[in-house]
């Protein structure tokens, strides 16, 4: 048995998870358009470009992705992509880049818990938590 994230975007999942790749060095190993469907004949000329499934690696994790109608999409709302990070400035970076054109929900500080943390929701809709870990005792 497995379980995977699957995020839904409204129309920008391949921006998406190119922006994570070369960002957050993840690797694409699927991308796939409704043009490429077995029946694409059937698909709106306008939605043959939309992403019909994609897959992304990110820190050893798959996560899929597609695009939505946008009547249907709404940006994710209390679940997060959970991202630890080896240093404080790699959060730093990270949070530097997710929150361009995103909106915060708790700036990058240090906590009791972490040298680094911070909640957002990123330009595509998606929500992170960003977490430098402090070693617990």
């Amino acid at each position: 048995m497995r379980l995977y994230t699957y995020l839904n975007y409204g129309g920008n999942c391949r921006q998406a998870f190119e922006f994570y790749e070369h960002h957050l060095g993840g690797k694409i190993t699927m991308l796939q358009t409704h043009a490429e469907a077995p029946d694409a004949q059937n698909v709106p000329a306008d939605w043959r470009d939309a992403d019909l499934h994609a897959r992304i690696v990110i820190g050893g994790t798959t996560v899929f992705g597609a695009d939505v109608p946008p009547d249907r999409f709404q940006p994710m709302r209390s679940a997060y992509l959970s991202l630890l990070v080896d240093s404080s400035e790699e959060a730093d970076r990270i949070y530097a880049l997710l929150i361009e054109g995103g909106q915060i929900f708790m700036k990058m500080e240090e906590t009791f818990f972490a040298h680094r943390f911070a909640m957002l929701r990123d330009r595509f809709g998606t929500s992170w938590m960003l977490l430098h870990e402090r070693a617990m005792q």
